[in-house]
């Protein structure tokens, strides 16, 4: 099974921004869809970006559409969160993960098999 990892938080001002990478190890990566989530305290996990198996098709909530975009290497094994124009309400953990269902961007947490540690992203007014 794929493991993740991923990496790139920080501290960054608002209107700054980030790029967090996801590296997959011990699996197919091309075989799998891949997703963006993250979770600030005391809220519940929330879907960010995801992706299907080579990145022609991708799915953003409101909240970020137009600022994040989600990318992914295949040869790299890696998937990119590029972050820009970032808020303070952006400040949260965040967590890459992977799907077996690979046809398609997932938003649902249900829909994720494996997931990563998390990177923390804090953003200061």
């Amino acid at each position: 099974q794929v493991q993740l990892v991923e990496s790139g938080g920080g501290l960054v001002q608002a209107g700054g921004s980030l790029r967090l990478s996801c590296v997959a190890s011990g699996g197919t990566f091309s075989k799998y869809a891949m997703g963006w989530f993250r979770q600030a305290p005391g809220k519940e996990r929330e879907f960010v970006a995801a992706l299907n198996w080579n990145g022609d098709s991708t799915y953003y909530p409101n909240s970020v559409k137009g600022r994040f975009t989600i990318s992914r290497d295949n040869t790299k094994n890696t998937v990119l969160l590029q972050m820009n124009n970032l808020k303070p309400e952006d400040t949260a953990v965040y967590y890459c993960a992977a799907s077996t269902n690979w046809g398609e961007p997932l938003p649902l947490e249900s829909d994720y098999d494996v997931w990563g540690q998390g990177t923390q992203v804090t953003v200061s007014s």
